[in-house]
């Protein structure tokens, strides 16, 4: 048996009947896609490895508890997500989250028509992802940097699916005019 060539779920199967030091392989799969998510919160390489690092620890010890007919990236990114959200409430004082008044103020002389294509959004999320609130950097970094449908995205924020269109949508027209703004279009 080929444990790279098996879904996340039969791995997780195995690590919890069979063989724990297979959870390797899961840290393997997720560390670098987790890593970037846990950025969009505390935009620290360190503080994000902490985040990181308490997100492996508590995904493993809460395997047992895993639905494995339920997707298995779902699961690990809301335990992220509230392991960051832990983390800020615990070092406020060390993080700076932007909210979104100094986007808000950005002149609004954009043609809402224009399409920004995604590999665009991409690139500008990754530098300029700080700009946005938190309400619109997790989904947004969710759909566009980790391809994730909106289903997907709303099982891990536990938000409606509508919610989630409309903070994607509102995000997005936040980054363009912040584009507008830093390039002159």
């Amino acid at each position: 048996m080929e444990i790279q060539r098996l879904r996340d779920e039969e791995l997780v199967s195995i690590i919890r009947d069979q063989d724990q030091e297979l959870y390797t392989e899961i840290v393997n799969r997720y560390e670098q896609k987790l890593r970037r998510y846990a950025l969009v919160f505390v935009h620290d390489n360190d503080k994000a490895d902490d985040v990181l690092q308490s997100t492996f620890i508590k995904a493993f010890i809460n395997l047992k508890g895993f639905n494995t007919k339920k997707k298995f990236s779902s699961w690990i990114y809301r335990i992220l997500h509230n392991e960051a959200i832990n983390y800020i409430k615990k070092h406020k004082r060390e993080l700076s989250l932007d909210d979104s008044t100094e986007v808000l103020r950005i002149t609004s002389d954009i043609d809402h028509n224009q399409e920004i294509e995604k590999e665009e959004i991409k690139t500008f999320l990754n530098e300029h992802m700080d700009r946005l609130s938190i309400k619109y950097r997790e989904p947004l970094a969710l759909f566009y940097l980790e391809d994730y449908s909106y289903g997907e995205i709303s099982e891990i924020l536990k938000m409606p699916v509508g919610t989630v269109g409309t903070r994607v949508s509102r995000g997005r027209g936040l980054l363009k005019k912040s584009i507008t703004k830093n390039h002159g279009q």
